[in-house]
């Protein structure tokens, strides 16, 4: 059973792909794709995070700070190189380095999960207070201003690498909804590898894993790596779709990043993707709204999740669906 569920995961995952990409963007408006493109960045960000916690169970509170650097580590490569690919490739490095710096001294330094969400989040925190007091011209990396608790002006958008040309809002969501699917396919593909289960092992137990002849503190240092660079890519597409900004750092988006994991359903990486982009949508028409404080509509959900359904949104409708078809098939059985 565990094959068969998980092509079938893979094949309908693909079919919705194709959906968003080729369909999708000819029956919404205008307005609902660029929104969608945000929703998208933000979907990958809620991966990365369901990637290292609900498989390799490292709690990081520290998903936001790879993300702002992500943003920002594009913006400053975009405005410094003559095409903005750099600042994509940028995008990516840049997180994956500094997690691979923090996480050395977290993971050989064997500290446990509490010291490990205490750690990211203040990391966090402390790149948010320094990107906000980077206001003023004396603040600057090459041609690009940081710009303090503005966020940075005028970011370059991503171009087409073969003609130099700006990509369209449409040609923008496109490329969001590939890097969505990469990334989930390229996490697959880790999880199904040796080294990822290997660090499922670890998760599982990692003294047995140790016992066995498997040193930890590499694996998960890998792992934590790949996680990084993943929310590295959610940033870059963030820093086109909205802004640059010391924002992206903040205790909010660290809060609604563990919410959308929690609600979507830890230990997958769908339920994550869906729990996000349902529970943007859903504050989205609060603020619009104004009828309920967004953030008071995004805890109470948590708590509703959290009491009543701790294993998430996927789960549940997994288990509802098996409940279905045992039912159809009892009735055919006579």
């Amino acid at each position: 059973m565990g094959p068969t569920r998980n092509s079938t995961e893979l094949i309908a995952v693909a079919l919705i792909g194709l959906f968003a990409l080729l369909i999708f963007p000819r029956i919404v408006e205008f307005y609902t794709i660029i929104s969608s493109t945000i929703y998208v960045s933000l979907a990958i960000l809620a991966l990365s995070l369901a990637f290292i916690w609900g498989y390799g169970g490292i709690l990081c509170f520290g998903q936001a700070a790879f993300f702002g650097l992500g943003g920002y580590a594009y913006a400053v490569g975009a405005w410094n190189f003559d095409a903005t690919i750099y600042g994509a490739l940028l995008a990516i490095i840049v997180p994956t380095v500094f997690a691979a710096a923090l996480g050395y001294f977290m993971f050989y330094g064997r500290l446990n999960d509490v010291y490990l969400g205490v750690i990211t989040l203040t990391v966090t925190l402390i790149l948010f207070k320094l990107v906000n007091s980077t206001g003023g011209d004396a603040y600057a990396i090459g041609k690009a201003r940081l710009g303090g608790f503005n966020g940075m002006p005028g970011t370059p958008l991503l171009e087409n690498p073969l003609n130099g040309q700006v990509l369209s809002p449409e040609a923008l969501y496109g490329v969001a909804i590939v890097c969505l699917f990469v990334c989930y396919f390229l996490c697959k593909a880790v999880l199904a590898s040796r080294f990822g289960r290997v660090v499922v092992a670890i998760r599982e137990n990692e003294t047995r894993a140790e016992l066995l002849g498997y040193d930890a503190r590499p694996y998960k240092l890998a792992f934590f790596c790949i996680g990084a660079g993943i929310a590295g890519v959610s940033g870059m597409i963030f820093a086109n779709a909205v802004f640059v900004a010391p924002t992206m750092f903040d205790m909010a988006s660290t809060a609604r990043i563990l919410i959308w994991v929690i609600v979507g359903g830890l230990g997958t990486l769908v339920g994550p993707v869906i729990g996000c982009i349902a529970l943007q949508m859903i504050t989205t028409s609060l603020g619009r709204s104004g009828f309920v404080d967004p953030n008071v509509a995004l805890g109470a959900i948590l708590i509703v999740f959290v009491l009543l359904v701790p294993r998430g949104l996927l789960p549940l409708l997994n288990d509802g669906l098996t409940w279905v078809l045992a039912r159809l098939q009892k009735r055919r059985a006579p």
